[in-house]
């Protein structure tokens, strides 16, 4: 029996061997079949999970406010934009409810381990922001911080003597992660106080003296990152997922 074509480009039937043979020539093939294999596990998921009961009222709450927000009050104009879009509203619908269940699943899977993965990535997470006059000279930098001592600017030595590009900025760098700093700025920050200044420090061939702006701890308080904590752990449930499924890749004309 003749398969049907996948695509039909300038009257030319494409199947489904050419398909895949256009992608693996395209280095695109390993992720065609990574979305295949990850919609596959998510839709798998949500048909076993019993427990994942939503309730129609927000559901048609979410499609009030999109038409309220895309001004698509009027039937005739949301009709259109469904036409626009391929959809029928049962399938839109159903988009918006699949969405409802992957947020209850995401959280099942999550709220468990949120805090103890929190813990574990609180040092890459905390931030503190520095500012920092970096010399090539321990005896220089040694001098700078005693002038520092006895109430020199430390801008203006930033811009007079640091090596670094951010010394146009005084020496500001910006927030920086607890966890991207060597070991003895990170030991050394962490004993000091908002306003201090610690160095100098040896970083490789280079000396350093950083003065702490300001602490920026990580909490799960901060709504922003508690998602981006749980979209890490959802990942990682996912990939997990999807190393267990088997896979046997069969082509044909």
């Amino acid at each position: 029996m003749t398969s049907e074509p996948f695509i039909t480009l300038d009257d030319q039937p494409i199947y489904i061997g050419q398909v895949l043979r256009y992608l693996q020539a395209t280095g695109k093939l390993d992720a065609f079949i990574g979305d295949i294999v990850r919609q596959f596990v998510l839709e798998r998921e949500l048909k076993d999970r019993t427990d994942l009961n939503i309730n129609s009222a927000p559901i048609e709450q979410a499609i009030i406010d999109f038409r309220l927000q895309n001004q698509l009050t009027e039937s005739d104009q949301f009709q259109e934009w469904l036409a626009n879009n391929n959809l029928t509203y049962d399938a839109f619908h159903n988009q918006v409810s699949v969405n409802f269940k992957l947020k209850a699943l995401k959280d099942s899977i999550t709220a468990a381990k949120l805090q103890e993965h929190f813990i574990e990535r609180k040092i890459f997470l905390d931030r503190v922001v520095l500012s920092r006059i970096i010399t090539t000279n321990k005896e220089l930098a040694d001098e700078l911080h005693s002038q520092i001592q006895d109430g020199a600017s430390f801008e203006q030595l930033a811009r007079e003597y640091s090596i670094t590009d951010d010394k146009v900025m005084n020496g500001m760098v910006g927030p920086v992660s607890r966890g991207s700093m060597p070991d003895i700025l990170r030991s050394a920050v962490d004993l000091a106080k908002v306003g201090d200044v610690v160095g100098p420090l040896g970083l490789e061939d280079r000396w350093g003296l950083f003065r702490i702006e300001e602490v920026l701890p990580a909490t799960l308080d901060d709504p922003q990152l508690k998602q981006s904590l749980e979209d890490e752990l959802f990942e990682q449930w996912l990939n997990e997922k999807m190393q267990q499924v088997p896979i046997k890749l069969q082509v044909g004309e």
